[in-house]
């Protein structure tokens, strides 16, 4: 009796202790909290003392540039303050993305995340029309010492579909876990194929082996520890039916352990240039087994990577590529998982890297390569270039020659890309001191030739007429108002505007202050075309689309600084002169686009726009009378670069329904 009464004693004990352990906890968060939210005030209150200070248009630049600073960094560290108070589960994982990225990188995640608002709400009551054919699936499931909760919740998340012509084929390669195998043996279901690997085969070995059990046309592949949203394999099914793809993708979204669904990633259509970016095809990825099979399968040598490297295999056999704008998949967010910690397989980078590399030389040549970036699991596809291209840059211009004067040097400074010439269009300058600079700039540099181009404004005529005066391979209609700050932007554009698939190359033009002002163009945005991350923080964040920092096709670019082939340039007739002011940039994009070409843009090509300082903001009525026309069929049908569950009616891209 007396032990018995100790015991309880003891536990009591423990039980205090634990409790004034939470205690302490919750009183260091709560000063945690309160010295970020201090922090934070401070930083405003900095802003609103820069912006008195404010008297001379010479300090404006670097004014603007620190106080946006200073908003941004505000933001983000309520938001981290928040998220230590309110969810400190999470704290981990955000320190790892500050070894990966920084505190800025955070940052930028902890931005994005509040621009998105609440959870998303996931709805249930979803509507099943009969289909013409309902072809089998064949779900394929490699399994290694996974706990058994999640691997009870990706089994059940395949026997709740709605759709009833599966299969689910389990490779346990090997599992030493306690539970693992022991659930596995004792599944009962006529549904469900299992096959046990006595010795470990590596992810490639056991999927490989699934594939080659599966009895379904299609393939679908699910991780371990992941969930099917209940009308993920109907969805493939009418996709099946309606367009009778070679691979099928749709969106997805992460779930936590406590089953929290957050950060939907909602992609765009097939974009081989993203996806030699980043593996974003990623979950649910759905293929035929005949495709796979002439695709020789999984190659372990990518393992970690593996999918990725099937995916570039894949490419380079069909454009049969289906993407289903739905999120039908849960990618569990654990330790064990790059859901939630990219170092959790470190192998996985250089499998994928590695994994570019190799397809780069089988398309382009030997001389084409993946190199790193600074992002995890980002990589950037470089082309090869023959030295001799040579590009001719067009700027049209009328008079503010200090303008033109600092966009001049910071090309002939900065670029690296030694084959160019300049062609500035003298649209009816003026001023005595530009007649003088002209002079001085053609004796300085002998690759610079002044154009007279005496007649009212158009600036779809003026880069046609400088089109027809230029020596080079490549256009690059650039102008008056920009600044290079990559040196290897020349080279860029030259590199992707050379390849036989590419119609126009755009950039990354960044305002005074380092947000955005252009990242690609969207046709349907505010009902004409706009300029998607227009005033965003130029940095790589996650969700819920694609980060600017990756290279990706779009419909159109500005024609701010815009390059293309003399090739396809001739052949789609330049610029379409009824357009006066604005509109031809995005129209001949599209008419690139009706001539089977992909449009692109490039985070590496890199320059400031000060945006239209030489001229007004009139847009004459024709203007918008031709866009209409050229952009009618995109805005009917949507942008197919763009996800139709974001907002269009917002340049930062957001959800436009928070029910998926």
């Amino acid at each position: 009796m007396i032990s018995g009464r100790h015991d309880k004693q003891d536990q009591l004990d423990l039980l205090n202790e634990q409790l004034l352990a939470k205690d302490r906890f919750i009183e260091q968060r709560e000063k945690e909290y309160a010295r970020l939210s201090q922090y934070a005030l401070d930083c405003q209150n900095h802003v609103q003392k820069l912006e008195k200070k404010l008297r001379y248009r010479s300090l404006r630049f670097w004014v603007k540039k620190a106080a946006y600073a200073a908003k941004f960094t505000a933001k983000g560290i309520q938001g981290l303050a928040r998220l230590i108070l309110t969810r400190p589960g999470e704290v981990p994982a955000r320190i790892r993305q500050i070894r990966q990225t920084g505190i800025q990188g955070l940052i930028s995640r902890i931005f994005y995340d509040s621009t998105n608002g609440p959870p998303l709400l996931f709805e249930t009551g979803h509507v099943y029309s009969p289909l013409d054919e309902y072809p089998k699936i064949s779900v394929v499931m490699p399994v290694y010492n996974v706990e058994k909760k999640w691997l009870a919740l990706a089994v059940e998340s395949v026997l709740n579909q709605a759709y009833d012509n599966f299969e689910l084929i389990v490779v346990d390669d090997g599992s030493t876990r306690p539970g693992t195998r022991q659930y596995l043996e004792q599944l009962d279901n006529e549904k469900i194929i299992v096959r046990f690997n006595e010795k470990n085969q590596g992810i490639s070995g056991a999927s490989n082996k699934g594939v080659a059990l599966a009895s379904g046309k299609y393939v679908a592949l699910l991780d371990n520890d992941d969930q099917l949203r209940e009308n993920a394999l109907y969805e493939v099914a009418r996709a099946i039916n309606e367009h009778r793809p070679d691979v099928i993708y749709s969106d997805e979204a992460k779930v936590d352990a406590h089953g929290s669904i957050k950060y939907p990633f909602l992609k765009p259509d097939w974009s081989p240039d993203l996806l030699r970016s980043q593996m974003y095809i990623c979950h649910l990825l759905v293929f035929k087994k005949s495709l796979f099979n002439q695709a020789k399968g999984f190659d372990s040598r990518f393992d970690g990577s593996q999918d990725y490297d099937l995916m570039l295999r894949f490419s380079e056999l069909t454009t049969r590529i289906h993407h289903i704008p739905k999120i039908l998949y849960f990618w569990r967010e654990i330790a064990s998982s790059t859901a939630l910690n990219p170092d959790a397989k470190p192998l996985s980078q250089s499998a994928g890297l590695n994994a570019l590399d190799q397809h780069l030389k089988r398309v382009y040549g030997p001389d084409a390569h993946a190199d790193k970036t600074p992002y995890r699991f980002v990589y950037d596809a470089r082309y090869p270039l023959s030295g001799n291209v040579k590009a001719s840059i067009i700027i049209p211009t009328r008079d503010h020659s200090e303008l033109l004067a600092d966009c001049i040097h910071s090309i002939m400074t900065k670029t690296d890309h030694a084959n160019f010439e300049v062609l500035i269009m003298d649209n009816n300058s003026r001023e005595e001191k530009t007649r003088k600079w002209f002079t001085s700039v053609t004796e300085q540099h002998d690759n610079v030739r002044v154009i007279d181009a005496f007649y009212p404004f158009n600036w779809s005529k003026l880069n046609n007429h400088g089109a027809r005066h230029a020596t080079g391979d490549i256009l690059v209609f650039l102008n008056n108002d920009t600044l290079v700050i990559s040196p290897d932007w020349l080279t860029r554009i030259c590199e992707n505007a050379s390849r036989p698939d590419i119609g126009v190359v755009g950039g990354l033009m960044l305002y005074e202050d380092d947000t955005i002002q252009h990242a690609g163009v969207v046709v349907g945005m505010g009902g004409w075309a706009d300029h998607v991350f227009k005033n965003c923080p130029s940095a790589h964040f996650f969700h819920p689309f694609v980060s600017p920092m990756l290279t990706r096709n779009v419909l159109a670019v500005t024609g701010a600084c815009l390059g293309i082939s003399r090739k396809v340039f001739e052949e789609i007739s330049g610029f379409d002169e009824d357009f006066i002011v604005c509109g031809s940039d995005v129209a001949i994009a599209l008419k690139a686009l009706e001539k089977g070409y992909v449009n692109l843009y490039s985070p590496y090509v890199k320059l400031y726009h000060l945006e239209s300082k030489t001229r007004t903001s009139y847009i004459p009525d024709v203007d918008f009378e031709m866009s209409r026309k050229a952009y009618a069929k995109w805005i009917q049908h949507g942008d197919p670069y763009y996800n139709p569950n974001l907002s269009l009616e917002s340049l930062t891209p957001v959800l436009k329904d928070k029910k998926m």
